[in-house]
């Protein structure tokens, strides 16, 4: 009797269900924002992308980019008004394309976005131990600073929803007023002439231009996130794409005007200069005007860019491993929340599991962790999603020529097939540049193991799948249906309550 009214009292201790009502469009776009980095982005992507293409159009090629992204958003958020899952990639593929696919592209997803957030646990580590040592003059490893940052990610995510988004709030002003303020001083520099170079189309075609655009669309990984809260927001069907079409707008203006007023306070020599500088460049520039208290206060708000980063990384993948979870793709136990909050507490606990293992594999190993954890991490992990933005655009159009009903010929045929055409464009033009976006020699170890990787990881997806098809035909039955899935309501005929399609199919 012990030990059952033990079991009773730890199942009650947690739920099946995501809170509710817990997001607004400000919160919404504000964990968006925080995965796309911006501090990071202008002085830590926008400096790569000057000395490893030599290319000095970022800014034109964050526009291109914005608008390209934006019209995969038309139909993107179109699925969202019918389809409210925190799986988003996931669910969309497997209702667009069909479940094999999805179960794949949600493991693509799963190993994307923790390399970005184990990326950004080796950036702070690397960044952050001479930037110590310059401050407050004493030594420490990199990975002490990395677990440091993995123990407050960590409690944070069995939090409440809420909490995190007032965490990420305060960080992401910051470092948005920070480049603001940066770029108005590089405007206001003796040295600065106001350059065309920056917004050149011409910069779009010829060598280097591939990885050139692949190195933007970095920049704007995350605002496809706004559909993984849907589950969590005040309204899904206007807060989700108001703020997915608010976040695109502000990184393209943001990034689009940080890296013009960067560039042409630089001068001519900024590609040297970015080669030599790195991210130190963007904070080098303004300081000229500001002073060396303004270089110090840049430095801290880049460390505190990256944690925004980590916290809203861990947030996405803790619940993608929920919705997973709840569908008995993966294990059942990722699958539940504590009741209150809604916190996905054991998705949130599986990954900083997977950030502390990388985190002692690469102490352990001695291996470098700004170039092949933070950089090689953070362009891989950004490889992925490009690849699953562009499935998922192709699966929004399967998705609408079975299911007119409730959009307009634009939000269901004419913007997903442009957007599925320039996302093609640009994912061959990433993966013929992708030496260039690892800035190492062709045939090099990263530029097959990435994609082969993925490859892999897609193949094994779609082969457990077909094993659930035929060994647990009412968990197959589920896949892609989230909060109506057979594995979470217990019966076929409860999934299929309502006007949704054959699970079967």
């Amino acid at each position: 009797m012990a030990t059952t009214a033990s079991s009773v009292s730890e199942e009650s201790q947690l739920s099946n269900a995501l809170a509710k009502d817990r997001l607004g469009v400000p919160a919404v776009v504000f964990f968006v924002m925080s995965a796309a980095a911006p501090l990071t982005v202008v002085a830590g992507v926008v400096p790569t992308g000057l000395a490893v293409t030599g290319l000095t159009g970022i800014s034109i090629a964050f526009i291109a980019v914005a608008l390209v992204l934006a019209i995969f958003a038309v139909g993107y958020v179109a699925m969202a008004r019918h389809i409210a899952n925190a799986g988003a990639f996931y669910a969309y593929i497997a209702r667009g394309i069909g479940k094999p696919l999805g179960v794949g592209a949600s493991w693509v997803a799963l190993v994307a976005y923790n390399m970005f957030q184990c990326a950004s646990y080796g950036g702070f580590g690397a960044i952050a131990a001479p930037l110590f040592k310059d401050w407050f003059g004493f030594d420490i490893k990199w990975y002490w600073l990395a677990l440091i940052c993995w123990a407050l990610v960590a409690i944070l995510g069995v939090r409440d929803v809420a909490v995190n988004g007032k965490v990420l709030a305060t960080l992401l002003v910051a470092e948005i007023v920070l480049v603001v303020v940066f770029s108005f001083s590089d405007i206001l520099s003796p040295n600065f002439h106001a350059s065309s170079a920056p917004i050149n189309p011409h910069s779009l075609v010829g060598a280097g231009a591939g990885a050139l655009l692949a190195m933007a669309v970095t920049g704007f990984v995350g605002f496809e996130q706004s559909v993984v809260f849907s589950e969590e927001s005040r309204d899904p069907r206007r807060t989700v794409p108001r703020a997915t079409y608010i976040a695109i707008a502000l990184i393209a203006l943001l990034y689009g005007f940080a890296s013009w007023a960067m560039i042409s306070a630089a001068g001519s020599g900024v590609v040297d200069r970015a080669g030599k500088e790195g991210p130190d460049l963007f904070f080098n520039v303004a300081s000229d005007r500001l002073g060396s208290a303004a270089l110090h206060l840049g430095h801290a708000l880049f460390l505190t860019s990256l944690i925004a980063a980590m916290i809203s990384f861990h947030n996405i993948i803790a619940r993608y491993t929920f919705s997973l979870g709840r569908e008995g793709v993966l294990p059942r136990l990722f699958g539940k929340t504590v009741p209150g909050t809604g916190a996905p507490k054991n998705g949130s606990i599986a990954q900083s599991v997977v950030g502390l293992v990388v985190i002692a594999l690469y102490a352990f190993m001695g291996w470098d962790p700004l170039v092949q954890l933070f950089f090689w991490g953070g362009t891989g992990g950004g490889i992925g999603v490009l690849l699953l933005i562009t499935v998922t655009s192709i699966a929004v159009i399967g998705y609408f020529a079975r299911n007119p009903e409730g959009e307009d010929v634009w939000h269901r045929v004419g913007a997903p097939v442009l957007g599925t055409i320039l996302l093609l464009v640009m994912s061959y033009l990433t993966l013929s540049n992708i030496a260039k976006l690892f800035g190492v020699d062709p045939g090099s170890k990263p530029t097959w193991v990435v994609p082969t990787a993925f490859a892999v990881v897609t193949v094994a997806g779609i082969i457990w799948a077909l094993v659930l098809r035929g060994s647990r035909p009412q968990i197959y039955a589920g896949i892609g249906l989230g909060a109506r899935s057979v594995s979470s309501t217990g019966g076929f005929s409860a999934a299929m309550s309502g006007n949704e399609e054959d699970p079967r199919a």
